[in-house]
């Protein structure tokens, strides 16, 4: 049985803002901003507690930024919105009320004045064997953390492994998606691999097999041909494997099927193919596109398809069909750059609607695409004219996206994060167990053994041990060559990584 929290007579109109990333956290700051909380309650829903900057998904797979920076707490940042951390489970915007599920407890609806829905994209996956058990995708802080970790994992354990096969399957990374997302990924992940296996003594640099799979003819569809292309030549010159006008077909047990007929094993998979409107959408009375986005209009209400406005609702970011006055007979692109904007400019309207005045429409011309391709590399074109590539492209990635990070705490957070790695390196340490953190404790308590305690003496007829050690050869720089391997080592039980 649902709770129900009833429309109760109120001295100030509620608006609920449903999603708290970029638009619903940037429109809940501009509309605290302009009116005082006598003139409207603001409440904001969303299951995670933050809002994550996502253009540097890329740089925190990397270990270019600590991952708590890359997001903008919701109760530091919103001051006087009230904040309720569950999922939306349905809307009804004809009763005004929205179902809300709680992390525990039972689902409640809560009733509203004014709804605004910044619900944003989920991954858009297809229907492809083994993609569902195989995959991981690149959407959210929790998956770029667990990107860089099994990515770093399996390099700790490749380097302490001798059979050939195994050490191809865990050394080979593929990435689906050619995109912004797709490209930024493997660049600034294949950058910190190569980083890290300089430190390995059993691990050669070539032995690491980077696969990039597009389905069209280029990379990068966001800036022009010439700089799609200088990227395409970039990535290959670093022995990344790019695959155009091919589709991932199969990837069962890690055995990744192509289009073009490549064929490969591999223990990691990242999904950046492309994004959809959030699902829940369809569980509302909203009217939605053929995409499932909301129907807006120009001014971020929310409308019927033939343009009639929804009255009180107003939509904007991923799951919105926004038009976009910049490209007649077109709607924005789903990316941070317009949610970010339409966010402010929804939350302007929004005061305006609340003080008897008229929206203004939203119309914003990109400035440029900016690209970052691993330390001190990147793509960047400017106005739709200047082209920009390497080390300057670089600087203004990294200049542009720290200002449009929210808070000046997280600023000066990022920026502090990349005078010390400059100074001191970046961390290249896999805490894959953050995955699962209590496996060890549950080991210990069903009587597994302990991650200190020796390893069991070998049966009889094994080679020879000392002090109840099991001593093997580890392999060496050469031993995926084929020459034997040359260092040895004394299995310490330890568990612990190199």
């Amino acid at each position: 049985m649902s709770a129900t929290i009833d429309r109760k007579a109120r001295t100030s109109p509620r608006v609920l803002i449903l999603g708290g990333g970029t638009v619903g956290l940037y429109a809940a700051r501009r509309l605290r901003k302009r009116l005082g909380r006598r003139e409207a309650a603001i409440v904001v829903v969303d299951p995670r507690p933050y809002m994550t900057y996502a253009p540097f998904l890329p740089e925190t797979a990397a270990g270019s930024i600590d991952p708590r920076n890359v997001v903008a707490p919701h109760r530091r940042s919103l001051k006087g919105v009230d904040v309720l951390q569950g999922k939306v489970m349905r809307i009804e915007h004809a009763a005004r009320r929205v179902q809300i599920a709680p992390e525990e407890g039972e689902p409640y609806w809560v009733s509203y004045d004014f709804l605004v829905v910044g619900l944003g994209s989920v991954a858009r996956t297809l229907p492809i064997p083994g993609l569902v058990e195989q995959g991981i995708g690149f959407k959210n802080v929790e998956e770029a953390i667990a990107v860089r970790n099994h990515v770093l994992g399996r390099i700790d354990a490749a380097a302490s492994t001798w059979d050939p096969q195994i050490r191809r399957r865990m050394l080979t990374f593929v990435f689906v998606g050619g995109g912004f997302a797709g490209v930024e990924a493997i660049a600034e992940v294949e950058d910190i691999a190569g980083y890290t296996v300089k430190k390995y003594r059993q691990v050669e640099p070539d032995e690491l097999r980077f696969v990039l799979v597009e389905g069209s003819t280029r990379i990068l569809p966001e800036v022009s041909a010439e700089l799609g292309g200088y990227t395409l030549d970039q990535l290959r010159t670093r022995s990344i494997e790019i695959h155009l006008a091919t589709f991932l077909t199969s990837c069962v047990d890690g055995h990744v099927v192509l289009s073009d007929g490549t064929e490969m094993d591999a223990e990691t998979l990242v999904w950046t193919a492309g994004v959809k409107a959030n699902p829940v959408l369809k569980d509302s009375d909203l009217p939605l596109d053929e995409r499932g986005r909301v129907i807006t209009n120009a001014t971020l209400e929310v409308t019927a398809a033939d343009g009639t406005v929804v009255a009180d609702a107003f939509a904007a970011g991923d799951c919105a069909a926004v038009p976009d006055l910049v490209n007649p007979g077109q709607t924005c692109p789903p990316n941070a750059q317009h949610a970010l904007r339409q966010g402010k400019h929804l939350g302007e309207n929004l005061a305006r609607v609340l003080r008897s005045a008229p929206p203004t429409p939203y119309a914003h011309r990109n400035i440029g695409a900016v690209a970052s391709l691993g330390m001190y590399q990147g793509v960047a074109q400017m106005f739709g004219r200047f082209k920009v590539r390497g080390f300057p492209a670089w600087v203004l990635h990294r200049t542009y996206h720290v200002f449009a990070m929210p808070t000046w705490n997280r600023k000066i957070r990022i920026m502090a994060g990349w005078t010390w790695s400059l100074l001191l390196r970046r961390e290249v340490i896999a805490l894959g167990s953050l995955q699962d953190p209590r496996a060890e404790f549950l080991a210990a308590a069903v009587g597994g053994p302990s991650p200190d305690a020796p390893p069991a003496a070998a049966p009889s007829g094994a080679g020879p041990a000392s002090n109840g050690s099991d001593e093997r050869t580890a392999p060496s720089r050469t031993a995926a060559s084929g020459t034997a391997p040359s260092a040895a080592v004394a299995g310490s039980g330890t568990g612990a990584r190199a």
